[in-house]
């Protein structure tokens, strides 16, 4: 079992426990056991899709007797009225996988669709833009997978995958050359294959950065006009990444500069779900 598989089946499972747990007492006292139907995933809003192959381990793990019929697969854009699959099941299993499938899916497609519009915004530069840790507690690995799919690129899954210096860090290690030189030793030690990236704040640190060679260089809170000239100094040395303060409005601003990536926090931290809804049919 991969390390992603892993994660979601327990978030699923903790869902579960959340939203049933000694049992659906509404549906139980309301609907037969053995009562089989079809419900339908309605879309009502505009956007990109996403979480279907979600909503499908949702299905399978509750009870793997209910047949899944896709129409429009992850990564499509839809529109109101297009359904995007139907569920043959226990009607006790429809019911009772409804909240936690469509939680799921309208989270992760609301993700995939700002994703695409930032994506969309870049086109034509070799700018791509990147998530960040900004995601709802648990639901990190679908949040994340949202973004792929709308277009995005995934920065980091977590602390363990990358070496990522920001202010704190250098400023609590005493200073940049410290916390680079601590890092890479690390990971000579640890037998560590990580790439390490630095956050810095103007042109004296950037130097430093350069002096001392990472992965990335992030420029933060860069202005489009520092940027440019930060991307000029780096040379193609190293990849750089723009952070900061970067809204949709100013986004092709610093892209034009040539950075190599623009973090955006907004992708998972303050979106709102696609509209859709679960319907018997």
């Amino acid at each position: 079992m991969t390390k992603e598989k892993e994660l979601i089946d327990k978030l699923i499972d903790l869902a579960f426990a959340e939203d049933i747990g000694d049992g659906d007492h509404t549906t139980l006292s309301c609907i037969p056991e053995t009562a089989i139907g079809k419900s339908k995933l309605l879309i009502k809003e505009q956007g990109v899709l996403a979480g279907i192959e979600v909503a499908k381990e949702i299905f399978n793990r509750f009870d793997p007797t209910m047949k899944v019929e896709v129409f429009i697969e992850d990564g499509a854009e839809v529109k109101p009225g297009d359904v995007a699959m139907i569920v043959e099941g226990k009607v006790q299993s429809l019911l009772q996988t409804e909240r936690l499938m469509l939680n799921v899916m309208q989270r992760m497609s609301g993700i995939a669709t700002m994703t695409r519009k930032y994506a969309k915004q870049l086109e034509g530069t070799n700018t791509r833009v990147l998530d960040t840790r900004k995601t709802t507690p648990g639901m990190r690995i679908l949040e994340k997978m949202a973004v792929k799919i709308g277009g995005g690129v995934n920065h980091r899954i977590g602390l363990f995958d990358m070496i990522l210096l920001k202010d704190n860090h250098v400023d609590f290690a005493g200073g940049i050359d410290k916390a680079v030189n601590r890092a890479k030793e690390y990971c000579k030690t640890k037998g560590k294959d990580l790439k390490i990236e630095l956050e810095v704040r103007n042109f004296d640190e950037l130097q430093q950065a350069l002096e001392l060679g990472v992965d990335r260089i992030m420029f933060d809170n860069f202005t489009p006009e520092m940027t440019k000239k930060a991307v000029e100094i780096v040379g193609g040395r190293c990849e750089t990444e723009s952070s900061g303060g970067i809204t949709f409005d100013t986004l092709r601003d610093y892209a034009v500069c040539g950075v190599d990536y623009i973090s955006v926090g907004a992708l998972t931290h303050s979106v709102k779900g696609l509209d859709m809804s679960f319907k018997a049919c």
